[in-house]
């Protein structure tokens, strides 16, 4: 395995009734707080409510809100954030949402403190050094952003969409309640499952050498996700098996996974182009591209996908080649996302092949595509094809 160094500064605080400790937690910040969140969700479930009495038990001051971050988080929107935040003297933020409403925080944390466009930052033309202190109150099991310094930002008058990250921004603490996922609907859900398997399924496919703890680590996050995501779609309200998958997604890309080697990531470089100009939820396209991109590389390292074919999805050697094998295995990742409603085609979103110059430009634009096999704008092309 290569050199590395591990950190992670953020407090995981999870299980039931842990929004109680929110008081504690913010004894260290200060008291203007801006409140960040989604469609109104949060509101209807009551723990727009219990945040806000809880902040309140804080000593907190919450006369500055941000709501209506969207699903894939606007550039206009962050800077709105930045506004409040600069306007109001904000001391602390606190995220109340999914994995979007957090990224959205990150980069308002980050813009806070920086003199000039916080786009500059989300193109990496500048690096976040300072960030105003955030926590988060996790809704929905997905990305993995409570418990890591990542954000992805969708610049929509340009079509651009993009992940960036910073030392700065980690949150200082995340509350997970599996509680507070119950009312996430099928959909929502299935679409979690999809990018936390897609978030490790990313790191899997590496080239560095001697790395068995860690495959063994993403193939048991695999495993226990596909074991438990059939019945908590069949009981949604189940707090058994939304803890499981709660803590799976964190787990997922918080970097203990990726201790010694580097991912591969170019889908969710595809995925983001096509989601800038189409703005289609992210796992879907995830679920679609995936599949295509392992068929289109797996011939350069056919040893790591009939790995996973055989201990993940249980793929029988019975004589096979290793080339049928590591087939078979990305058909069963396939089969069983759209047993669970997963999409398959780009068709499902009505997207045909009339961008797919647009999305490639897109893809390599920020320079060298994938890790475990570097792409080029002909093989992003081609996977986009195979997608439609």
């Amino acid at each position: 395995m290569d050199n590395f160094t591990f950190y992670n500064p953020t407090k995981l605080i999870f299980g039931k009734g842990q929004l109680e400790t929110l008081p504690q937690e913010m004894e260290a910040y200060g008291k203007n707080v801006l409140l960040v969140y989604g469609g109104g969700s949060i509101k209807r479930s009551g723990l727009y409510d219990d945040v806000i009495n809880t902040l309140h038990k804080a000593g907190a001051t919450v006369t500055t809100e941000l709501a209506g971050v969207e699903p894939n988080p606007r550039l206009s929107t962050v800077r709105k954030g930045v506004e409040l935040c600069k306007e109001n003297q904000i001391d602390f933020l606190l995220a109340v949402g999914g994995g979007s409403v957090i990224d959205c925080t990150k980069a308002i944390a980050a813009g806070a403190k920086y003199d000039g466009d916080v786009w500059d930052i989300v193109l990496k033309k500048q690096i976040a050094t300072e960030a105003l202190p955030f926590g988060t109150v996790l809704t929905l099991a997905a990305t993995g952003s409570e418990m890591n310094a990542g954000s992805v930002i969708t610049n929509w008058e340009t079509n651009e969409k993009y992940g960036w990250g910073s030392p700065v921004t980690f949150p200082k603490f995340s509350i997970l309640d599996p509680v507070n996922t119950f009312t996430v609907p099928k959909d929502h859900t299935v679409y979690g499952i999809v990018d936390m398997m897609s978030h490790v399924l990313e790191q899997y496919f590496h080239q560095t050498t001697n790395t068995p703890l860690q495959d063994r680590m993403c193939e048991a996050v695999l495993t226990t996700v596909m074991e438990t995501a059939p019945k908590l779609l069949e009981d949604l309200e189940s707090y058994e098996h939304r803890e499981t998958i709660l803590y799976n997604g964190t787990i997922a890309l918080n970097g203990m996974l990726q201790m010694g080697y580097r991912g591969d990531w170019a889908t969710h470089g595809i995925e983001h182009a096509v989601s800038a100009i189409y703005d289609i939820p992210h796992a879907g396209g995830l679920a679609i591209l995936f599949p295509n991109w392992m068929e289109h590389v797996m011939g350069a390292n056919l040893s790591r996908f009939k790995q996973l074919a055989v201990r993940v999805f249980g793929v029988q050697d019975n004589g096979s080649t290793d080339e049928e094998i590591a087939l078979e295995g990305i058909r069963r990742l396939r089969e069983f996302w759209s047993s669970l409603g997963a999409p398959t085609r780009l068709a499902d979103y009505d997207i045909d092949d009339k961008n797919i110059d647009k999305m490639a430009d897109h893809v390599m634009s920020q320079g060298a595509v994938g890790n475990f096999k570097s792409l080029s704008h002909e093989d992003v092309t081609s996977i986009l094809k195979a997608s439609l």
